[in-house]
């Protein structure tokens, strides 16, 4: 077919003007994206976990300001404060949220449709979080914290650092269920370690100074602190006190050993963080959370603080200090 110039000059406007829409289109769906972040404890995210999970998003290629905007709520352990965070990130409608411990059970009564990846939490299907570990169902997957298997190390590795221990109180939340658990484990391991637990339940710091100074009263005491918000808030009152009253204390994670804590055992909560960046660019192109397995940690990390150690007059054994991951001098 013949065009003529002139023709020729309408037909090829025609076709610009037709390729507008699908630029037009082409540019809108490279929108920007959002994903929220509420933290459940620690609102000044002292320990870096938050830097964990936008580096991993970085690496994956998600920058914010540029193809991604980032909304962040810091709770503080306020149940109130993380019930009316949750409720404006899912007002904002964020194309998938990252909720962290004590922010998880807020979020999802807050949405039952946008996507969810939570981190630090125990027993997600105990919580009613998913329906299954392998197949989560709903619009929420993640990463737990531990198994309760775990708790048991924690007795073991009091009675290998302080021998002398034959009690132990336990400080836990008594308004979160899974500190039963974890004391159920501990009772079951610690006849055959020679070691008493006593659970305490703590609500605030007030309980906690009272409990821990009514508790101490020999070189044999010592302490072991559960999993919970509550402790990561009042952490460095809990490490006061363990020095003050010369209690030998194991803790669920490194902050507390480098806050001054004789020793930690539990998992790397930066890697979940950084793992959680996984899942959140696997939302955002499109996977379903639904459909996308929890996973258990893949990092547990013993550390040991020997200036507590010497403080304490505790000889540590050598055998437990080859073991170690880190040991702060």
């Amino acid at each position: 077919m013949h065009i003529g110039r002139t023709s020729r000059r309408t037909f090829l406007a025609g076709l610009g003007s037709a390729a507008w829409p699908l630029m037009a289109r082409a540019q809108q769906s490279e929108r920007v994206q959002r994903v929220g972040v509420i933290l459940g404890a620690g609102a000044n995210d002292r320990d870096g976990y938050l830097a964990s999970f936008l580096q991993g998003l970085q690496q994956l290629g998600w920058r914010d300001g540029h193809n991604v905007r980032v909304d962040i709520r810091r709770g503080a352990g306020d149940a109130d404060d993380l019930r009316k965070y949750a409720a404006e990130l899912a007002a904002l409608a964020p194309d998938v949220i990252l909720a962290s411990g004590a922010a998880v059970v807020p979020m999802l009564r807050a949405t039952h449709t946008v996507p969810i990846v939570f981190v630090l939490v125990i027993d997600p299907v105990g919580g009613g979080f998913v329906s299954s570990l392998s197949r989560p169902g709903g619009n929420a997957t993640g990463f737990m914290l531990f198994e309760y298997s775990l708790s048991a190390k924690w007795v073991e590795v009091l009675k290998q650092a302080a021998p002398g221990v034959t009690r132990a109180a336990v400080l836990r939340d008594p308004a979160s269920a899974t500190g039963i658990g974890q004391f159920a484990v501990m009772q079951s391991v610690a006849p055959s370690a020679g070691v008493e637990v006593i659970p305490f339940g703590v609500r605030d710091a007030a309980e906690i100074e009272r409990d821990v100074s009514a508790f101490a009263r020999s070189p044999s005491d010592g302490l072991i602190v559960s999993t919970s918000a509550l402790a990561v808030v009042h952490r460095d009152l809990i490490v006061t006190l363990a020095a003050r009253h010369k209690l030998p204390t194991v803790y669920p994670e490194r902050s507390f050993a480098a806050a001054g804590g004789l020793i930690s055992y539990g998992p790397n909560y930066g890697d979940q963080f950084r793992r959680a960046a996984g899942y959140a660019d696997r939302i955002l192109k499109g996977e379903k959370p639904g459909e996308l397995p929890v996973q258990a940690p893949i990092k547990y990390e013993l550390v040991i603080n020997l200036n507590t150690a010497k403080a304490l007059g505790l000889d540590v054994p050598p055998a437990l200090l080859a073991r170690a991951d880190e040991v702060i001098e």
